[in-house]
């Protein structure tokens, strides 16, 4: 029987408060036990588990679209030998990370961030959180000195999930792959996947080997692109040398060859448009139309798919799965009447339809009495929010693996709070001058993107208000810029 929410008076303030034990929580939690020792921490996660996203989906064939020598930390090793690799593995990564040097004792699971209030007063941050119990719900306080979001940018509790004409009449099961059911049991059946992004890619080879056929019904066509799902260069230096010496180098050569490929995409769009079309076409042989992988945007206006060891063209050869361009006119008892006035028959209907992108974590913040709307905000370096004082968000790459812009944004928060130890400093806040003009913080065409454009902050007209997409400009302008900089200021 639930029992009323009761509230704990606060203990002693932590030196940082993390939200979220997933990859950039647990990240965070490992940059401050080395750069910063002193300092007291804690982590909050909602759910029960760590890993966050590596947690949360369980849809078959689940996997990084990103390699792990790049998607891995900076600090341990990826030595497996799939470079791109599945889900399973990569929450035993993470939990690894967490372990090894005592990360999991710090955090508080089963706690909902809800509130966060600052007070220049006290110079802290007081967080209001509801710890899930057995037996109901308990408001608990927590004060910190510094407040760390490490929360990812999606809803953990609902998808993007439209609604279709029809729908209820559906006589089979319509799932959404965020909330895969434990026991579904496709074997056999007829399976349609709405969707043309990395989870449907990814579900549509998964699920082939056991049901009846697959069918991707897509809207638009994305650029999917086959990879090797093991890194045989990584494979070499490890057996030649230390792992750590072979991670790095391995790291900075995937780092390179993305950046050189992005910035390809960017200045020679219609060429590299034509390659990823051609190698598609190839890869799904001939009984496969080519439209099907044809975009009509540029390249990396949204994110180029991969498909480990070709596996999507895989089945689309052997006929176990097929892709079909059309939209959805609305569904019947027995599957999906197609505005092309086609009919798709389907047992499951999966919507990888996307994710529904929050601010926050969908923390109501307020500075000193006053609301925060993050999408009011500029990001000073990509992690900071102005006039936010003592708060930093871990905020990753669209064209490149999270983790990079994660551990970045780790060390310059160790650096900052060392700096302000050094100093005696309380309180740091960044403040645009009024020459800095709002930009999109995102500069990608994607769906859940744009659906969420008016809750993101912004960035900034110039430096150090703008956001990369690029490692080596984040580099200079995180790790290697003053911390000092005349942009943030200090106070006792």
């Amino acid at each position: 029987m639930a029992h009323p929410a009761s509230s704990t008076a606060p203990a002693a303030p932590l030196d940082v408060l993390i939200v979220g034990a997933g990859l950039s929580g647990i990240g965070a939690a490992r940059h401050l036990q080395q750069r910063c020792p002193g300092k007291t921490f804690a982590l909050l996660e909602g759910r029960a588990a760590l890993g966050g996203t590596w947690d949360l989906f369980r849809y078959p064939g689940i996997r990084s679209d990103s390699d792990m020598h790049t998607l891995g930390y900076s600090f341990k090793p990826w030595t497996a030998a799939k470079a791109i690799a599945d889900g399973p593995s990569i929450l035993n990564y993470i939990r690894s990370a967490a372990e090894e040097t005592g990360v999991t004792q710090h955090i508080r699971y089963r706690h909902t961030v809800k509130r966060a209030a600052w007070s220049s007063a006290d110079a802290l941050w007081t967080v209001e959180c509801e710890q899930q119990l057995d037996d109901g719900v308990k408001t608990v306080q927590i004060q910190a000195r510094f407040l760390y979001l490490c929360s990812g940018y999606y809803s953990y509790a609902e998808g993007h999930a439209p609604e279709f004409a029809g729908q209820a009449d559906f006589q089979g099961q319509v799932v959404h792959p965020q909330f895969w059911p434990e026991k579904l049991d496709y074997a056999n059946k007829q399976v349609v996947v709405i969707g043309s992004g990395a989870t449907a890619v990814t579900l549509v080879p998964s699920m082939a080997d056991t049901a009846a056929h697959v069918t991707m019904l897509q809207r638009s066509p994305t650029y999917v692109i086959s990879r090797p799902a093991e890194d045989g260069l990584a494979q070499r230096l490890q057996r030649l040398l230390p792992d750590r010496l072979a991670y790095a180098l391995t790291r900075w050569k995937n780092v390179g060859l993305g950046m050189f490929f992005f910035q390809l995409a960017r200045r020679r769009p219609n060429k590299v448009k034509q390659v990823l079309v051609h190698l598609a076409k190839k890869q799904a042989g001939g009984q496969v139309d080519a439209a099907h992988f044809t975009p009509k945007y540029k390249p990396w206006d949204q994110r180029v798919c991969v498909v480990p060891d070709g596996d999507l063209f895989r089945q689309l050869r052997a006929g176990k799965a097929s892709v079909v361009t059309d939209t959805v006119d609305h569904f019947t008892p027995t599957g999906i009447k197609l505005n092309s006035g086609k009919e798709l028959k389907a047992d499951i209907v999966v919507t990888a339809t996307g994710l529904k992108l929050n601010a926050l974590g969908d923390i109501a913040v307020t500075v000193d009495g006053r609301a925060c709307n993050a999408n009011q905000t500029l990001v000073y370096r990509g992690m900071m929010l102005s006039d936010v004082p003592n708060l930093a968000m871990a905020f990753g790459y669209t064209n490149a693996s999270w983790t990079l812009k994660a551990d970045l944004t780790a060390e310059r928060v160790c650096r900052l709070l060392n700096h302000m130890d050094a100093q005696g400093l309380r309180t740091a806040v960044a403040r645009p001058g009024n020459d800095v003009e709002p930009q999109p913080f995102l500069d990608f065409s994607s769906g859940y993107v744009q659906r969420a454009a008016s809750l993101l902050p912004k960035q900034g007209s110039r430096r150090p208000w703008q956001v990369y997409q690029n490692y080596l400009l984040d580099m200079l302008s995180i790790r290697y810029s003053r911390i000092a900089d005349g942009v943030v200021q200090f106070s006792r």
